[in-house]
């Protein structure tokens, strides 16, 4: 249940809903081992084709029409060293050659550290990667991270340009790649926006919309935020206290006992409570939403409370610059600053949003901006296509590569011959034996064992 998730979710049915080409979501399907530590509230899956119905429905309980488009799996191992899902085996030999036409890699970086098949760009006319994760920062947190984030900031540039064509990045908080153009091209689910149209009719009928102050809401590990909440509210303590503020906070996580405890050492007015879904009625009521959060790339949780008609008091940091034009979003530079923003929220009332500003939030612009910024529309209305595609073998045969494209495909060639070694991908943090699906997957996914389906001998 993380943005990382649930967002392409949404692009595939947005983008279904645009009718202009087929979709399919390939999703990793994780052994019950692996389900058990990563899925919410001990749910576990027997099949793909149970997961799948609980994905439809879920998301059409969140979207209001039946997104036509198709789900499929490809085998996926949870690093628990990492906190990532990791594909196991070539997740490109899971899609038809009929099929492959355009690919949208969600984090590109992640899913190819460790890619060994077939190259995206050779199988696919258009790739686009869109970049979620601001992986240098978290790196830099960790033992040795200056170390670590140099050698995976020349990663992530060497894979991303072997195997995109174009690379989005949701904001400038992330990592400059070969290829990319900043554009959010997220939006938010449309029951925020319901919420936000219900109490603007409440404000506009004289009625309280809000009858509760301010709250935080986010997964509770350090690196989301709580670090830097807690320095704030420590330092500010005395300037705070004096106007009774106090602060709910919401989120479970691997952190949650540290985080509690440095809250309660330093006797700070927090109020910890357990996680729950953002557009839960209970949090209907809060007046402001505080996230000071410098890690993320482009918040949901922010979004998802500047649709409800919430102030949003957070950083002055590019991973915030897209909200920066929405009246109801206080940023802060300084300490200082932060306090004065929450004294003013907390005195005033946000102002409702304009239909423009609600459109800018949904997944129906987000979408036309994902259209024209991948270059997709160019792509989707080349009438040529077709042919080109079909005497794409002749073409390239005639043609002389560029320079670029000789060394895009030599640095392919390196990253597949260094990722086939074993020895080499465990030294670079790989799960043991997830160059290929294992058993179970394949008892799971009714699939080939991998040395059937990839002969090291074959015609």
């Amino acid at each position: 249940m993380t943005g990382t998730a649930v967002n392409p979710l949404f692009r595939a049915a947005y983008l279904a809903k645009s009718a202009q080409q087929n979709v399919t979501l390939l999703v990793p399907w994780l052994c019950k081992s692996d389900q058990e530590l990563v899925y919410p509230n001990s749910m576990t899956f027997s099949s793909p084709e149970e997961q799948e119905t609980y994905i439809r429905s879920w998301l059409e309980e969140r979207i209001g029409f039946k997104a036509d488009f198709k789900i499929s799996f490809y085998p996926g191992k949870f690093s628990k060293e990492r906190r990532s899902i990791i594909p196991a085996g070539d997740t490109s030999q899971f899609i038809p050659s009929k099929d492959a036409d355009i690919a949208i890699l969600e984090e590109p970086e992640h899913l190819n550290w460790y890619h060994h098949g077939r190259r995206w760009t050779d199988k696919f006319n258009h790739v686009v990667g869109i970049v979620h994760t601001n992986y240098l920062e978290y790196i830099k947190r960790e033992k040795n991270g200056a170390i670590q984030a140099f050698l995976v900031k020349h990663i992530n540039n060497w894979v991303t340009r072997a195997y995109c064509h174009k690379v989005l990045r949701l904001s400038a908080a992330t990592q400059d790649l070969p290829r990319s153009v900043i554009c959010n091209v997220h939006g938010v689910n449309p029951k925020f926006l319901k919420i936000g149209e219900k109490v603007a009719a409440e404000r506009e009928l004289g009625q309280q919309a809000f009858s509760k102050g301010a709250y935080f809401l986010g997964k509770m590990v350090w690196a989301k935020g709580y670090r830097e909440l807690i320095d704030l509210l420590a330092k500010h303590k005395n300037d705070l206290d004096v106007d009774g503020f106090k602060l709910d906070v919401f989120g479970n996580g691997e952190d949650a006992l540290e985080v509690q405890s440095a809250a309660r050492k330093l006797n700070l007015n927090l109020n910890f409570l357990k996680g729950r879904d953002h557009a839960h009625d209970s949090l209907h009521g809060y007046k402001v939403f505080i996230n000071p959060s410098v890690s993320d790339v482009l918040c949901t949780a922010t979004a998802e409370a500047l649709a409800m008609g919430k102030f949003v008091i957070c950083a002055d940091h590019p991973s915030n610059e897209f909200f920066q034009s929405f009246p109801n979003c206080l940023t802060y530079s300084t300490s200082k600053d932060f306090v004065a923003k929450v004294k003013e929220a907390l005195a005033s009332d946000p102002q409702p949003l304009t239909p423009e500003q609600r459109y800018r939030l949904s997944w129906e612009a987000a979408t036309q901006r994902f259209l024209e910024y991948s270059d997709l529309e160019k792509v989707l209305n080349d009438e040529k296509r077709a042919e080109e595609k079909s005497n794409r073998t002749m073409v390239k045969s005639i043609s002389m590569p560029s320079l670029s494209g000789v060394v895009d495909g030599g640095l392919a060639f390196a990253h597949y011959s260094l990722t086939g070694n074993e020895f080499l991908r465990q030294c670079t943090g790989a799960i043991p034996g997830s160059r290929d699906y294992d058993k179970q997957h394949c008892k799971d996914l009714h699939l080939l064992p991998p040395h059937v389906e990839n002969p090291i001998y074959g015609w």
